[in-house]
């Protein structure tokens, strides 16, 4: 059994373009499907949560938007079946199909998903956080704080993103909210806990990123060397105490080179605790965890079957 969940929303309406799209291949296909429609932020999570719970049966869910739309999915999925997850991307950022070479066009990536012949067992990430009610979120493509985190919150609410989007250059909306954030950005002191035993103190960090895939945010190649498939995270951390000095790597990691060694650090691990001295926006997938001052993540090692 198929089960899409459709955010019909997603890129100003480029998720109802994509769901007309599949629809009459879906129905000359022949093939036994059901569709979920969000209208609003969690509705994913709730179907994915209600059509998995209890569930013994193999079905495929395939998530039909952005990002954002497969967290809210894999972040409600119940592991108790054989559950497979299919992806036909129709968000403004796409990072995890980039990643995953997904073709753009949405009737082929259906065919993927109808006649595969290939499954990847991928890794997610979970993040902790909150000081009283302690949460938990996973995420498919890569969780931060700081200047990444605040970005994303910013395109959350932007209202020139959906303009741009309309003008089918929605991309560019990533990298003006980006020179803005990094023109508003101030650096904490802060440490990282690795593997709960090597402890790295730091004085102007900027931001942390973990990554299950290399890109985030729309196409930054912060973490080249990134594998779904490791059973570890890639860490990111931009410190520099000259803001200038952050340019050249935001650039180089936008257009895909090799990133300066001056203002960055990568680190390889299957936990990190990051503890900053002030609160700092998190994000999940691009989703908003809000401030924080300290998080936890962690890697589960190859527990999602997707097709690819």
């Amino acid at each position: 059994m198929y089960y899409f969940i459709v955010n019909p929303n997603s890129r100003c309406g480029r998720g109802q373009n994509t769901w007309n799209k599949l629809e009459g291949a879906l129905e000359a296909s022949g093939v036994e499907y059901e569709v979920y429609f969000t209208e609003k932020p969690g509705d994913a999570r709730i179907y994915a949560s209600k059509l998995t719970n209890g569930c013994k049966e193999s079905n495929v869910i395939v998530a039909v938007g952005g990002d954002g739309t497969v967290n809210e999915i894999l972040d409600g999925l119940c592991f108790c079946g054989s559950i497979t997850l299919g992806y036909i991307p129709a968000g403004s950022g796409n990072d995890l199909a980039r990643s995953l070479k997904l073709p753009r066009n949405p009737v082929k990536c259906l065919d993927r998903i109808l006649h595969p012949k290939y499954y990847k067992l991928m890794d997610y990430g979970v993040i902790t956080y909150g000081d009283g009610e302690v949460a938990h979120r996973r995420f498919i493509v890569s969780a931060g704080i700081g200047m990444d985190a605040a970005v994303c919150h910013n395109i959350l609410f932007s209202k020139s993103k959906g303009l741009l989007h309309k003008l089918h250059i929605g991309r560019l909306a990533y990298l003006l909210i980006g020179i803005k954030q990094l023109a508003l950005a101030k650096p904490s002191k802060g440490h990282v806990l690795i593997n709960g035993v090597q402890k790295v103190e730091f004085n102007h960090v900027y931001f942390i990123s973990a990554h299950i895939h290399p890109y985030e945010g729309g196409g930054f190649k912060f973490a080249p060397g990134a594998s779904f498939e490791d059973g570890k995270l890639t860490i990111c951390i931009m410190n520099n105490r000259k803001k200038r000095k952050l340019i050249p790597v935001l650039a180089c990691s936008l257009l895909g080179r090799k990133i300066p060694n001056t203002g960055i650090r990568f680190y390889t691990c299957e936990e990190i605790s990051i503890h900053m001295e002030h609160p700092m926006a998190v994000h999940t997938d691009g989703e908003s965890c809000f401030c924080q001052k300290d998080v936890q993540i962690r890697c589960i090692s190859k527990k999602l079957r997707v097709i690819v």
